[in-house]
């Protein structure tokens, strides 16, 4: 089928697109890989989503920088939502949220008790990688709304180490694998050094038994409250957040939950200061769990066997806008995220330009373990554009689906003050636009080759005929089934 891959998104993207040098594919080729998916060639699969990380945190992950210097990083990857639920359904089903049925975090249209209400467990890329053969283990943080204490292990896990409110890092309970245990204030009980731990066990005892193996280690870091490790807490001292350009400034013609938002003030912008330098000390540690997992592969001998992709479920805002910290926005501060892959047969330092959505995880992930992707799934395998191929008929925007405002007092996600609630929208992001369509009727649309930082609403300066278009590309979008008939 083709060759194996890296996905892993580095800072020095980050500086990419900020240069607006990431919109091109380039990097020196490295000998491609041995066909995945044959027998003795299907590589280990290692997974880190991180929780609400935003590509300005790239510069302060050392070994993502590193990964992305012999990997390649999708500039253009989007998520399917900004909220931590609906995008991690997607990721796990390959499916849109019209599709997963799961829109928000909770009630009937959200959280774990939606996605597993609606079967959406029973098929996952975890249940086709085990029945490939692969061991899977599942650590950290799995949907909003999971209780170790009360619900089981969804099918295609062997190892199940997950927790429910684990976003102090301190103080929580883990169901491992069906037994619970509960962790509790010292520094050993620091959640992300845990799953650290168990998946360093996990690669061992794999490599052991010649097992093909994937781990998902879903971080809740940086996640609010932003808790870093005792060992970081003092890092980075006197850092601040990034002000561009969108930093205190609303867009001309705002959507009207934005409209009414007043200049930061100076307590607000030292709250967000502080924030900023939490999250840079809060990924520390999962920068150091990537650099431990990368440990055990060579120690067991099988890190040129292996395959490792780093991503965020959503991103953040924190000043843009006016904004207050928070995510749920079709900006590309929310929306856009950083996807590196790294392993063998993968272009060192290449970036591909493709809009690539994280439906792509699941039939990516499937690819390479030689398994069938059901015909339900929406999204499609990276493994071409890994490989330095465009196919021909690649979908030219991706789908973004949201559902608020968000009222619920025991969300997690439940936004602050002033931090932006939008109402209910959809939106379609090329490699050069953004287009969004609120249940208000009202509209944007932003130009990003001219425009990077969506500051300048053009919609009503479009052309009919144009207009015409992105209305009816959102439509068969948001109403679409399957990967051929997503493919826009």
């Amino acid at each position: 089928m083709s060759s194996r891959v890296r996905l892993l998104l580095t800072a020095v993207l980050a500086v990419a697109v900020a240069s607006t040098a990431a919109c091109s594919t380039g990097g020196s080729a490295t000998a491609q890989s041995t066909v995945a998916g044959t027998a003795g060639s299907k590589p280990n699969l290692v997974l880190v989503l991180t929780d609400d990380l935003s590509m300005n945190l790239l510069p302060y992950l050392p070994h993502v920088q590193e990964m992305a210097k012999t990997g390649t990083s999708f500039s253009n990857y989007t998520v399917t939502d900004s909220l931590c639920c609906p995008s991690r359904s997607s990721l796990f089903t390959g499916m849109l949220p019209h599709d997963t049925g799961v829109f928000t975090n909770s009630g009937a249209d959200g959280g774990y008790g939606a996605f597993h209400g609606k079967g959406d467990d029973k098929s996952t890329y975890a249940t086709s990688l085990q029945q490939a053969g692969y061991r899977t283990a599942m650590m950290g943080k799995y949907l909003n709304g999971y209780n170790p204490k009360s619900d089981g292990v969804p099918p295609g896990w062997n190892e199940w180490d997950v927790a429910g409110n684990g976003y102090p890092e301190f103080n929580y309970d883990l169901n491992e694998n069906g037994t619970v245990k509960h962790y509790g204030k010292t520094p050993s009980d620091y959640l992300v050094d845990v799953m650290a731990g168990k998946a360093a066990q996990f690669v061992t005892s794999s490599a052991s038994a010649h097992t093909p193996f994937a781990i998902e280690l879903a971080t809740f870091a940086p996640h609010a409250p932003y808790t870093p490790a005792p060992r970081d807490a003092g890092a980075f001292p006197g850092l601040t957040a990034p002000r561009g350009p969108a930093f205190d400034t609303l867009p001309s013609s705002p959507p009207p939950w934005l409209a009414s938002r007043t200049p930061l003030t100076d307590k607000e912008k030292a709250a967000i200061n502080k924030a900023f330098r939490k999250r840079a000390q809060a990924v520390q540690s999962v920068d150091k769990m990537i650099g431990t997992v990368e440990s055990a592969l060579d120690q067991a001998g099988v890190r040129g066997a292996t395959d490792i992709v780093f991503t965020s479920d959503n991103g953040y805002h924190m000043g843009e806008y006016r904004l207050t910290p928070g995510k749920q926005t079709a900006y590309d501060t929310d929306v856009h995220v950083p996807l590196v892959v790294t392993g063998p047969g993968v272009k060192a330092g290449a970036t591909v330009a493709s809009p690539v959505e994280n439906i792509d995880l699941r039939p990516t992930f499937e690819a390479l373990a030689g398994a069938a992707t059901p015909a339900a799934v929406d999204g499609e395998s990276l493994v071409p554009l890994l490989n330095g191929t465009t196919p021909p008929a690649w979908r030219t925007v991706g789908l973004v689906e949201h559902h608020g405002p968000d009222f619920d007092p025991a969300d997690p996600d439940k936004p602050g003050k002033n931090s932006g609630n939008p109402t209910t929208y959809e939106a379609i992001r090329s490699t050069t636009y953004t287009y969004v369509e609120y249940a208000d009727g009202t509209k944007e649309y932003y130009d990003r080759s001219t425009d990077p930082q969506e500051l300048h609403n053009t919609v009503a300066q479009l052309p009919p005929d144009t207009a015409k278009k992105l209305h009816e590309t959102l439509q068969a979008m948001t109403s679409c089934h399957g990967a051929a008939a997503c493919r826009h």
